[in-house]
């Protein structure tokens, strides 16, 4: 099966003496990629650089044509695209489909707003002249993506890049390259020019940013990843006043009021703290339960986290997999560890995980409180912290007491609490009632030390293209 999806990728793709790349689930070797050093990746930006202007000035509807066949190649693929996900990321078969589906609706959605990046006449501030806007890309783009969601980190980067006219360079996480080869290979194939769209692993990580960061010729970085990387990337690129879209940490609220209803907000517990074995930016982070309702939430969350099935993502589709590599599972161990002795604990524990891999039980920690690391790290993994609270005054401020504000939840009944705290929450999105918040046609994007700029929506498209204002005079 290794084989089968190893298909999707060119030869030229490949070096047996290249980047090494693991299946977290059971440590073996599933290929080895190329590398770029900074010499090759100026040459291939100097590329991108001459490739964007013919693609800038293709028709709207010619890039969109592309697009759209990029897309249908994308679908017909899934299920190989799924499996090489889940042999390099670790994540459920199942999960590794939706990915590629949601993954696919940005390339379909930016390929229709190709067609739309209209601009605007604006009424005139004096006699004989007129006023309009246009909007035309930025120039040369480079994005630099994580491995939890190897294929749609990309996806929703790369398409409104080639919708707005802008040629992009993406450096994909080194766990993870194999997915994004995959998009490279059926992105040409559908007809995008070689030039213009590039995916190139780099044989040092912080060597490409800090090309990317300086090279004249790139003027827009879009980056996913933490907090402390973006702040790098954000004081380098400003010797250049370099656009920017950064997607940075999380520390996502999960509040459950006393009104709220119950078996709902544990479906919605699940679909936002487990999936991806806890690996994902909105992922719930801290779940702040009111007093009247606390242990009953425990109690219904624990017995589904202990029904949880974890093992390979191959052979177990619909259950969880491995984090992404040793490391990351013993990181979080370390903080449930670290609660534990400073009085959590765990219930709901998933029995059987397997001890090869790269593992970690799903659990429910009741009893933390705010002084508790775990209460305020990013934790990446299956580990969901009960804090409990007494009234909504207490919710907001412990669920904004934080340097972030990517995304946040909350369930209730009360249609004028819904309003409340849907305004008052620190966050660039929250959901409301619903534990799942990420769509293509929805801006994506965090406030505060989250970062800044949206990927999804029309808006999407918008952080790819500069506003001209032109003055015509002489008009009469």
């Amino acid at each position: 099966m290794t084989e089968l999806s190893l298909q999707l990728l060119r030869p030229d793709q490949l070096d047996p003496n290249g980047l090494a790349v693991t299946n977290p689930a059971n440590g073996s070797h599933v290929a080895a990629v190329r590398r770029y050093d900074n010499d090759a990746l100026k040459t291939i930006v100097d590329a991108a650089e001459a490739a964007r202007h013919g693609w800038a000035a293709r028709p709207a509807k010619e890039r969109s044509d592309i697009l759209r066949a990029w897309y249908d190649l994308i679908v017909a693929r899934t299920e190989e695209l799924a499996r090489l996900m889940t042999l390099e990321n670790g994540k459920p078969l199942d999960e590794a489909r939706g990915e590629v589906k949601y993954g696919a609706a940005f390339i379909e959605w930016f390929a229709e707003e190709a067609r739309r990046a209209y601009g605007e006449v604006i009424p005139t501030h004096a006699k004989g002249k007129r006023i309009v806007t246009l909007r035309q890309p930025v120039g040369t783009c480079a994005a630099i993506t994580p491995w939890n969601f190897p294929l749609a980190m990309i996806t929703r980067k790369a398409g409104p890049a080639l919708a707005a006219g802008c040629s992009i360079i993406v450096k994909p996480a080194e766990l993870t390259p194999l997915s994004a080869l995959a998009l490279e290979a059926l992105a040409h194939e559908a007809g995008v020019p070689r030039d213009l769209f590039r995916v190139v692993p780099a044989v040092k990580s912080s060597d490409a940013g800090d090309l990317f960061c300086t090279h004249p010729a790139i003027r827009k970085i879009s980056f996913t990843g933490s907090t402390q990387v973006g702040k790098i990337i954000m004081a380098k690129a400003a010797g250049q006043v370099k656009r920017l879209s950064l997607e940075l940490g999380g520390n996502a609220p999960f509040i459950v009021f006393d009104d709220a209803d119950i078996d709902r907000a544990v479906d919605g517990a699940m679909a936002s703290r487990y999936r991806n074995a806890g690996q994902t930016c909105v992922c719930a982070n801290r779940f702040l339960v009111q007093d009247g309702i606390h242990d009953a939430f425990v109690e219904k969350l624990a017995a589904r986290v202990a029904a949880i099935k974890v093992g390979d993502g191959i052979d177990n589709p619909s259950g969880m997999g491995p984090l992404v590599s040793d490391k990351d599972a013993n990181r979080v161990a370390k903080l449930v560890q670290q609660a534990e002795a400073q009085g959590a604990r765990s219930v709901g524990k998933v029995p059987g995980v397997p001890e090869a891999g790269a593992y970690h039980a799903p659990v429910v920690l009741a009893d933390v409180t705010t002084d508790m690391e775990i209460a305020h790290e990013e934790i990446f993994g299956p580990v969901a912290p009960v804090i409990r609270f007494t009234d909504e005054a207490e919710a907001m401020r412990i669920a904004n007491d934080t340097p972030y504000g990517l995304a946040a939840y909350f369930y209730t009944a009360d249609a004028a609490r819904q309003w409340r705290v849907m305004e008052g929450l620190e966050y660039g999105m929250v959901g409301v009632n619903d534990g799942l918040i990420s769509t293509e046609v929805a801006p994506f994007g965090g406030v505060k030390e989250s970062g800044f700029g949206r990927e999804g929506s029309s808006h999407g498209l918008a952080d790819y293209m500069n506003i001209k204002y032109c003055l015509l005079g002489g008009l009469g």
